[in-house]
């Protein structure tokens, strides 16, 4: 009896570690050397290794503008729902209780029994607290309601793979991007602890048809159903000047795109980098990258989160790894009023990216994530004014202050970063 309970947990405790070591691999190499700089931002190379090399045509013909914080962002997706015609494609990762999921159940319900043919896609584990009530509304109406990566034995080995997007495409012409999840957190106005600073986009434009195709490529993953068809894909006509780009990227194809998109931006700023980040954990090559543009005379000033995040854990990571970054010149800032979960990047003022990556190894390599590119000077300054506005509101954090912290915090931060890679 007892060889028998022996070789029992022995083949448990194996299958566990084989779990786990599945979850946290990534089937292809990851990028392993630095990228050498050789252009500059506004060299018509940089536009051909983005749209070529790395991702997507860069479109024509688009306007997008921001939505700050959930009093301007939750009318705004609410309003376009509402206004629905055709189609709703919805992916989330968070999406949890309070007033404001009833409010998107009830508008999409609403949508599905006038005949709108509504898709929402939910993370498995980003939703696990969702109340079945808001499904049952949802499915009750004829909602399609599906979960990305659900608890099935098939999808043990992909636990860890998580989708991190936040997209929604309202007839095919109207999306919506950035970083909130649907809950109390991101209502308000970032005006206290208990609600976030965060940004999301409105956009319209041929790029919103590269918005649906990154969407349905999952719900096809999740589902085994392909959407298509004009109600889907209408022609999208111009409706701005700006030049944008949908980037995806995954485990199962392209998990380091992300990552490189990041890098060759980095590499190829001549005078500033702009970054928020929720999350903010990078590996040795995107600082050396950091460091390096500095040396060339970059001005790089990165916005993360301070005493108020909902990942303490992730935050010392983070801290950890500062000093080179510092020593370098390298502007770090934490902001102060409440969580600080934007994800933002902007180069040279002539490239803006911004979505659901953070920057961590989480994002480059395990999640499904999703950013929107935007070459465009103006969106760029704007997004600067709104990134200034921020900074006003975040403490700078200098190299003196970094090394004079108790040894208490050193040896927490420190050994919070030994997990940095599966954070």
């Amino acid at each position: 009896m007892v060889i028998v309970i022996t070789v029992l947990v022995t083949l448990i405790v194996t299958l566990l570690v084989g779990l786990v070591l599945v979850n946290f691999s990534v089937p292809e190499r990851k990028v392993e050397t630095d990228i050498e700089h050789l252009y500059a931002a506004d060299d018509p190379q940089f536009l051909r290794s983005m749209g070529l090399l790395l991702g997507p045509s860069i479109l024509e013909g688009n306007k997008a503008s921001e939505l700050i914080n959930g009093d301007m962002i939750f009318p705004a997706m609410l309003d376009a729902i509402r206004g629905a015609q055709k189609t709703i494609l919805f992916e989330i990762f968070i999406y949890w209780a309070g007033d404001i999921g009833k409010q998107f159940a009830e508008a999409m319900a609403e949508r599905a029994r006038a005949g709108v043919k509504v898709h929402v896609l939910l993370d498995w584990v980003g939703s696990a607290r969702m109340k079945s009530s808001i499904i049952d509304t949802m499915k009750s109406a004829g909602v399609e309601v599906e979960r990305f990566h659900a608890l099935r034995w098939y999808n043990l080995g992909r636990m860890n793979n998580r989708t991190h997007r936040k997209l929604m495409v309202v007839d095919g012409c109207t999306g919506f991007t950035g970083g909130v999840g649907i809950a109390p957190q991101w209502t308000g106005n970032a005006e206290d602890p208990e609600h976030w600073r965060d940004s999301h986009y409105r956009v319209e434009g041929p790029v919103v048809a590269q918005m649906q195709s990154v969407m349905l490529d999952n719900w096809t993953k999740a589902t085994g159903r392909v959407l298509h068809g004009k109600q889907y894909f209408p022609e999208l006509q111009a409706v701005g000047d700006q030049s944008a780009q949908m980037f995806a990227s995954s485990p199962n194809g392209g998990s380091e795109s992300m990552q490189m998109m990041y890098l060759i931006a980095i590499t190829s700023a001549t005078r500033s980098i702009d970054l928020c980040s929720a999350y903010f954990v990078p590996d040795s090559i995107t600082r050396r990258s950091l460091v390096r543009a500095v040396k060339r005379g970059v001005k790089v000033r990165i916005i993360v989160p301070g005493r108020y995040t909902d990942e303490a854990t992730v935050r010392r990571a983070s801290r950890a790894l500062w000093g080179p970054l510092l020593e370098a010149g390298v502007e770090i800032y934490e902001y102060q009023p409440t969580m600080f979960h934007c994800k933002l990047m902007i180069v040279d003022r002539l490239m803006t990216s911004v979505g659901s990556t953070n920057f961590d190894m989480r994002s480059f390599r395990m999640n499904d994530e999703a950013n929107l590119n935007i070459y465009d000077t103006a969106f760029a300054e704007r997004q600067s004014e709104v990134f200034e506005q921020d900074l006003k509101r975040a403490k700078h954090i200098t190299l003196e202050a970094w090394q004079q912290r108790p040894w208490r915090v050193k040896l927490k931060e420190r050994t919070a970063a030994v997990f940095r890679p599966l954070l």
